[in-house]
């Protein structure tokens, strides 16, 4: 098989994969990174192609959820308002600069403690809510949400984390119906991300495009599936991806492709 198509193949699968594990919990773009630099790309460039799967990903995610009976409109439209406003600045400096290695070892502490968070908060705390989406909490989500704006259009990868963990802690939603909320914000603020990285020259359509191939397939298949799971699959997702990404921040050269 010609290398060149090898590598397209490859692409697709782990797009695939990290459509899954976004979906579900979020740290998708650990995988979907460090493919698209060892396929050959600057690091700010595969920072913006990331963005065109995940955009793709995300309407199949909510087509998914939507199929499933899981409503979040108009509550997910205006938490990914305010997050695009905070992509447009996290975008802006993303496509300068990428990664800072104080700022992930910062992070990467605080990953931790959000781990230690998820095992010993009382598990009936995920499962039933009186949701608090309304007066002073619609506020203090609004605020949350745009800063994990200004991450997401920065860095991208684990940003579906802090927005499960803002929705699930202020406004006491499930885990389920936080993914499906998830989806649309990501939609709305990846579009200030997109434009700005595209206005720069920092995307490669080809690959981006291959790489929507698998995250859009694996999307539509997690976002059904996670929905009869319930909570509970969601959760244990959310702890090894969070897991995960503590290592990745701590140890920068950890999932790097090499072969």
């Amino acid at each position: 098989m010609d290398f060149i198509n090898y590598k397209y193949f490859l692409l697709i699968f782990i797009g695939f994969v990290a459509g899954i594990i976004n979906t579900i919990a979020g740290g998708g773009s650990l995988l979907t990174l460090p493919m698209l630099i060892f396929m050959g790309l600057p690091s700010s460039i595969a920072n913006g192609t990331n963005r065109i799967a995940i955009l793709i990903q995300n309407f199949f995610s909510t087509a998914g959820f939507k199929s499933k009976g899981i409503q979040t409109f108009p509550f997910s439209f205006w938490m990914g308002i305010s997050a695009l406003f905070g992509a447009i600045v996290g975008a802006y400096l993303g496509a300068i600069y990428f990664k800072d290695e104080i700022f992930n070892k910062i992070l990467a502490v605080v990953m931790i403690l959000i781990v230690i968070y998820m095992i010993f908060k009382p598990k009936a705390s995920f499962t039933e809510f009186s949701e608090r989406i309304s007066g002073k909490f619609f506020w203090f989500q609004i605020i949350a949400f745009f800063f994990i704006g200004i991450y997401g259009g920065f860095i991208q990868a684990g940003t579906g984390i802090f927005i499960i963990l803002a929705l699930n802690s202020i406004g006491h939603i499930s885990l389920i119906k936080s993914n499906a909320i998830k989806a649309v914000v990501v939609i709305l603020y990846t579009l200030s991300a997109l434009a700005i990285y595209a206005y720069n020259d920092k995307i490669d359509y080809v690959m981006g495009f291959t790489l929507a191939i698998g995250n859009a397939s694996g999307a539509w298949l997690a976002s059904r599936y996670s929905v009869s799971k319930g909570d509970g699959l969601v959760r244990w997702f959310l702890i090894i991806m969070v897991s995960i990404m503590a290592l990745k921040l701590w140890l920068p050269n950890l999932f790097s492709f090499t072969f």
